[in-house]
């Protein structure tokens, strides 16, 4: 019951933030101009300030672990290519494929996952590594999937896509901000008191800006439209992709904190940023939040349930 009422504790309160913003939007107080301009600063500007904050603060050399961060880069990896590649099978509707495969795979790793890491284990350096291994991909991969299958026009324009996917992985400012916060981490760069606090403060508006704007933009009528893809990305992202490689992390000898960093990666709810990029790359906004609402609402159940199962094997 503790671990239920934890996991309500961590997943609510972001999807009430949601609410906030479709109340908000259904009387008129945010509009979608609002909601268009704020997705562009929340990717550009504040999105990048928290990661380059967060990866930042940590002493890569004193906590790195290589066997960590090449499995969760490899676990996010096969994620990847093995969803969009039974997507390309199994979903017909083209125009949602990029959504569908972006929000099956990708984590709340930066948003939720270390709010999560230090309610269990309070500062934990174990997150930004597991950042460091898998979200750099996540956005990568994202902006390859939604380049292609923004507009899938055949085998004639696919040298153009590859080229218009190396620029926008090159001008992502979330893979930017990553870069640039382990180049900092790796110098041991401590900035003036100042300059810390103005990183910070930014850095503090991605969270709620995000689920605010989610909110704001959240389609309910259309969402509904779209349920039977919605229930079959979140079942992925919940349960199948924790179910297989949970165990195999088992395997290999990792727990504690490394292995709830693992579940949080595989099992936690589709972040916000999935919004804010399918929005900005023209593909299917309207699916995106309704996974985004659905893995929330449900993750409460999901993440118990893991939990239960790991403290079950004496693994956290």
């Amino acid at each position: 019951m503790s671990d239920f009422i934890f996991s309500i504790n961590v997943t609510f309160p972001i999807f009430l933030v949601m609410v906030i913003g479709w109340v908000l939007h259904q009387i008129g107080m945010l509009d979608e101009h609002f909601v268009t301009v704020a997705n562009k600063f929340n990717f550009r500007v504040t999105l990048p300030f928290m990661l380059f904050r967060d990866i930042a603060a940590v002493d890569i050399r004193e906590v790195f672990d290589l066997k960590f961060v090449l499995f969760c880069a490899l676990v996010s990896t096969t994620c990847f290519w093995v969803i969009w590649g039974m997507t390309k099978v199994f979903l017909k509707d083209k125009t949602m494929r990029g959504a569908f495969v972006q929000a099956s795979f990708r984590s709340s790793a930066a948003v939720m996952g270390l709010a999560f890491i230090s309610n269990i284990y309070g500062s934990s350096a174990m997150g930004p590594l597991m950042i460091i291994g898998a979200v750099p991909l996540y956005n990568i991969y994202s902006v390859i999937v939604l380049t292609f299958e923004a507009n899938d026009e055949g085998e004639a324009k696919n040298t153009g896509k590859i080229k218009e996917a190396c620029v926008n992985i090159a001008k992502n400012p979330i893979i930017i901000s990553i870069v640039l916060g382990l180049i900092a981490a790796l110098l041991g760069v401590h900035f003036p008191v100042i300059v810390d606090k103005t990183i910070n403060s930014v850095a503090q508006l991605a969270t709620p800006l995000a689920l605010i704007v989610l909110g704001a933009g959240f389609e309910g009528r259309k969402a509904l439209a779209k349920i039977k893809p919605t229930l079959w990305a979140a079942s992925i992202k919940l349960f199948f992709q924790p179910l297989v490689f949970l165990p195999l992390a088992a395997v290999l000898g990792f727990s504690g904190e490394k292995m709830v960093a693992i579940l949080i990666m595989l099992a936690s709810p589709t972040t916000p940023s999935c919004y804010i990029m399918a929005k900005n790359m023209k593909n299917d906004g309207t699916l995106t939040a309704s996974v985004i609402v659905a893995t929330t609402l449900l993750a409460a159940f999901t993440l118990t349930f893991w939990i239960f199962v790991l403290r079950r094997f004496g693994l956290i």
